[in-house]
């Protein structure tokens, strides 16, 4: 019996993409809202859908714990929950009927939620949390428990039905919390950590946690959504930081940290400080974290972050074409990417690009740009996604007409592209085939001759055995495989634009590593 049952619904086993990479993480902005409501003396059980099999499991939690309230609070750090997957929103939906049918009072929290509350009230929420959601949780189970006799009409930041059940009442934002400091520690002690662990040591040989330093961005790419916390930004003193990664380390013992703000370290001195206090505090632990390009070149940022622990940096490089940048709003320069994967790899740190394609106006001379930079650059790993139009953003206004039936992805392999972009579905989704299949043949092919500095996977390649015969077997698989993908794209492309050039030869293993100009792009100039 407890007061309240708190959980997620991202189920990894429902996203067949990152089931195979096997890198889980605990939904930590859940374990947040929990040690939040148990600092206010509420008794809370976590049902956690990352590693569960389906939503019975979480029947399972409501019988055994028998909550009087259900709260389905999604992780805001994950970036895919921003992007509201038709699949973990259809798990959502089961979640909250079930709660309902056991006569739990049901709360969701949540991007897609507060996006589209009414959706979510239609299919059994009594209540919507908007934006960032923990203090108007507490402050809505006061007053449903009786501690508190504020109208819920005064209680900020929620949507849900009025007394009719017709209408339906919004209330105003609420301001987001500024002194992160002062929130508890997210509620680790209520996760299964030894299964995380055995998975990431089975998979990957060592064992990940995620941390979180800040909340929000401040910056404005028109495709990004930011229906929790806008265009604000606070962050945790890096004292905070450190205490907890010192408990952390103390406690749980783990061999890397994932970072998981959208910009680790954007305020001036902050990973400079940081890094001090590690190194004071004896307590350097190896972690990845996402950062701008720009940021990267203030004065001693790289190092501090190397000093700090960092193993790899992971860039919103997105294109490799300026035109495509600015369209955007990105206000960073290619330049500016290519300089700072430069400094992060002569400061011995991986370098991940993120890449997106199918924005407004791209053309074959931009995709060439992006796949030459990834060529130029030589990245340690690549994500690369399609522009998708999410509600609140400048690129969902330029393109609302456009939208079809289908408005998310089904899961994070998807790709469709969901308006009437400069190339179809079927075209990106070639190209993704493309981007990895040069990408890893190019990584095996410089392993193999000797050339893998700053390139990812050589421990593990030796960990795993990859000898010789393994690289030259993953070169020839790759590259043949390019050749199939690249003359599909060909044909795709031709559809879409009838008389263009035709793509250039496929190439050779020697000449992707490295490229000379005629063959400076995959898909034509």
């Amino acid at each position: 019996m407890c007061d309240v049952l708190v959980g997620q619904s991202y189920y990894l086993r429902f996203d067949t993409k990152l089931l195979a990479a096997m890198q889980p993480y605990p939904p930590i902005g859940t374990l947040y809202a929990a040690s939040y409501l148990r600092s206010r003396h509420y008794e809370v059980a976590l049902f956690d859908a990352m590693l569960a099999d389906s939503e019975d499991e979480w029947a399972g939690a409501l019988d055994s714990c028998n909550p009087r309230f259900a709260v389905i609070y999604e992780d805001n750090f994950n970036y895919l929950s921003k992007m509201c997957l038709l699949r973990m929103r259809e798990a959502a939906f089961s979640m909250m009927e079930r709660a309902r049918a056991r006569g739990c009072t049901v709360i969701v929290a949540g991007s897609d939620a507060t996006d589209r509350a009414a959706l979510y009230l239609s299919h059994g929420a009594h209540f919507v949390l908007n934006g960032e959601g923990e203090v108007t949780l507490a402050e809505l189970l006061d007053r449903l428990c009786g501690r508190s006799e504020v109208p819920l009409d005064s209680i900020r930041g929620m949507t849900f039905r009025d007394k009719s059940g017709e209408g339906i009442v919004v209330t105003p934002r609420r301001p987001d919390l500024t002194e992160l400091d002062v929130l508890p520690l997210p509620a680790w002690d209520l996760v299964d950590v030894g299964r995380y662990r055995e998975i990431w040591s089975a998979r990957h040989g060592y064992f990940s946690m995620n941390m979180a330093t800040s909340r929000g961005c401040p910056y404005h790419c028109n495709w990004c959504a930011k229906p929790i916390w806008g265009q604000r930004y606070n962050v945790r003193s890096p004292e905070s930081v450190v205490t907890e990664l010192e408990w952390l380390k103390a406690t749980y013992h783990p061999d890397h940290i994932w970072f998981v703000d959208d910009i680790l370290g954007l305020k001036p001195g902050w990973v400079k400080r940081f890094a001090d206090l590690v190194e004071r505090e004896r307590v350097g632990t190896a972690f990845k974290s996402l950062c701008r390009a720009d940021l990267l070149l203030r004065e001693d940022t790289v190092d501090a972050l190397r000093r700090a622990g960092a193993e790899a940096v992971w860039l919103g490089a997105e294109s490799g074409s300026q035109k495509i940048l600015d369209a955007m709003d990105k206000g960073t320069r290619v330049d500016q990417t290519r300089e700072a994967a430069r400094r992060l790899h002569a400061a011995g740190i991986k370098v991940g690009f993120f890449l997106q394609f199918g924005y407004l106006g791209e053309t074959r001379a931009d995709i060439a740009a992006t796949l030459q930079l990834v060529r130029d650059c030589r990245p340690d790993d690549i994500g690369m996604s399609v522009s998708y139009p999410l509600p609140g953003t400048k690129f969902h206004r330029a393109v609302r007409e456009q939208l079809g039936l289908q408005q998310n992805w089904v899961d994070s392999a998807d790709l469709a592209m969901m308006y009437r972009g400069p190339f179809s579905t079927a075209f990106y989704r070639k190209l993704h085939a493309v981007l990895h299949h040069e990408f890893r043949m190019r990584q095996a092919w410089a392993r193999l001759t000797g050339g893998s500095a700053g390139l990812a996977g050589d421990a593990d390649g030796r960990r795993r055995g990859s000898g010789r015969p393994r690289l030259l077997a993953s070169v020839l698989y790759h590259a043949a495989a390019l050749s199939v993908s690249r003359l599909q794209l060909t044909l795709r492309a031709r559809r879409r634009h009838r008389g263009l050039a035709p793509l250039p030869p496929f190439m050779t293993a020697e000449a992707a590593a490295n490229p000379t100009p005629q063959h400076d792009s995959l898909v034509g100039s």
